[in-house]
């Protein structure tokens, strides 16, 4: 089982082509029954409109309604974490039952909008799974969201050859399906078998994180 967190400032920023991971300021205490790292003060879901794989505005609080909802913040052209979480995330959704799997909904916020169009964020995203769902928006918009989870925003790190990866917080965020709180986040080391077990604890069990 993973500590649980309580993170007093912003999560620091994790370069998907770097070589270290994410650090937070943190105080560990306790146990936890679910595998995923508890979240403490829960954050709210962003009250954020923001454009959808299909050109459409996405209300985030009005499609999430009802679902546990996995929340990643990252880029199509991240070498390891990005694709990494949501590999995982796949995996686990193909690991437990249609019934249970139908009640996750995976949002990908991109922290790369020069570069993520909503066609770009849909074909990466269908290597995952159709049903995962891409938003893209303004800087402002998008800085505004990671502000709201307690993340640092994002930041451009030029590369050789004139290009950029960029810096950005590498948790996934798991809301509730209620209240609309995350009470649990994944670090880049979470496993299928670690999402699966939670999927099952909060769905099939009806857990809830207190």
């Amino acid at each position: 089982m993973l500590a649980v967190l309580t993170i007093g400032l912003a999560l620091a920023l994790s370069a998907c082509a770097g070589d270290g991971e994410e650090s937070t300021e943190l105080t560990l205490s306790g146990s936890s029954e679910f595998r995923g790292v508890r979240q403490l003060p829960p954050l709210a879901l962003p009250d954020v409109t923001l454009t959808d794989t299909s050109g459409q505005k996405y209300r985030l609080r009005d499609h999430t309604a009802g679902k546990v909802t996995l929340l990643y913040l990252g880029y199509t052209n991240c070498p390891d974490v990005c694709p990494t979480h949501m590999a995982q995330i796949a995996r686990a959704l193909k690991a437990v039952s249609p019934e249970t799997a139908a009640q996750v909904l995976v949002v990908f916020i991109t922290t790369d909008p020069d570069r993520d169009t909503p066609a770009v964020l849909r074909e990466w995203l269908d290597r995952f799974g159709s049903s995962f769902v891409g938003l893209t928006g303004t800087k402002d918009q998008l800085d505004g969201v990671q502000t709201s989870l307690n993340a640092n925003p994002a930041a451009k790190i030029p590369t050789e050859g004139g290009g950029y990866s960029v810096d950005h917080s590498a948790y996934v965020y798991a809301f509730t399906p209620d209240r609309q709180e995350a009470r649990l986040v994944y670090p880049s080391d979470t496993s299928w078998e670690d999402y699966a077990a939670d999927f099952r604890a909060l769905i099939e069990k009806g857990k809830r994180p207190s």
